[in-house]
């Protein structure tokens, strides 16, 4: 595959912190591959401080047409795009930007839609369901969003940012579609219950969603890819519950990101 690319190669950006996490440079890669374009991923490892300096610079690459957004830059890197989709608008975050011929950005939120497309391809059953929300961050709130859409009855939040939080079940109460309300890390009385936050990408984290009060017929959903299996899935597989991984999401989201990145 590497034998194959050159300095007409198309350039697209992963840009994150950290960064070694993430599994989307060879995955995207592989996607732009198979769809014969001559293109290729990479990651950037980049502070938020830097952030605006480093998108200055990276930007004048006449070769780079897009860019791929993770954690914990999605909030900001909405300033740079020119256009921005009706769901990264409403959400203010983005996890992809694409470069037309005209040299103008585009940005999108793909991390709510390809998660519900994940959890509803893992027998996950949304439509007038009570879910739990953990994390209201770029991904939390492409999620809860998306799952408002999907049609869940009711959805608690909860995020130890009030503002964040409240914000954005304000915002999605605003829909008038499902019931949006503050939540906690209890799960009791949830058909679903989803982490979204970096808690468990490592071995001293604690749970984000209390284990002892997770039953067999719940749904449970974690984000993190790495590692692939969090302890909070293990915990509720071990519990007889259906499960969606960070893994199922990336393959949903992934689809998404290049089909955008691509004009397909």
């Amino acid at each position: 595959m590497l034998e194959n690319y050159s300095g007409a190669t198309r350039v697209h950006v992963i840009v994150g912190d950290p960064i070694a996490q993430v599994k989307s440079p060879y995955g995207v890669t592989q996607a732009f591959e198979s769809q014969g374009r001559d293109a290729i991923c990479v990651p950037a490892h980049v502070a938020p401080a830097d952030l605006t300096d480093w998108w200055a610079g990276t930007k004048r690459a006449q070769n780079i047409d897009g860019l791929i957004v993770t954690v914990p830059h999605k909030f900001a890197c909405t300033a740079f795009c020119d256009e921005l989709s009706e769901r990264a608008a409403f959400l203010g975050t983005v996890n992809t930007v694409r470069r037309d011929k005209q040299g103008r950005w585009h940005g999108d939120m793909f991390d709510g839609l390809g998660y519900v497309r994940a959890m509803e391809n893992n027998g996950c059953v949304l439509k007038n369901k009570r879910a739990l929300l953990v994390g209201a961050g770029g991904a939390g709130s492409a999620i809860a969003h998306s799952l408002v859409l999907a049609g869940v009855s009711e959805l608690a939040i909860h995020d130890p940012d009030n503002q964040r939080r409240q914000s954005l079940i304000d915002r999605l109460n605003s829909l008038k579609l499902g019931k949006v309300t503050q939540g906690s890390s209890d799960p009791t009385g949830f058909d679903v219950a989803v982490n979204a936050t970096p808690i468990g990408m490592k071995e001293s984290d604690p749970t984000p969603i209390d284990v002892t009060k997770i039953n067999g017929d719940m749904f449970i959903g974690c984000v993190i890819t790495a590692p692939a299996i969090t302890p909070l899935i293990a915990d509720a597989r071990a519990k007889g519950c259906k499960t969606v991984t960070g893994a199922d999401m990336f393959a949903q989201v992934r689809e998404l990101m290049v089909n955008f990145l691509l004009e397909i």
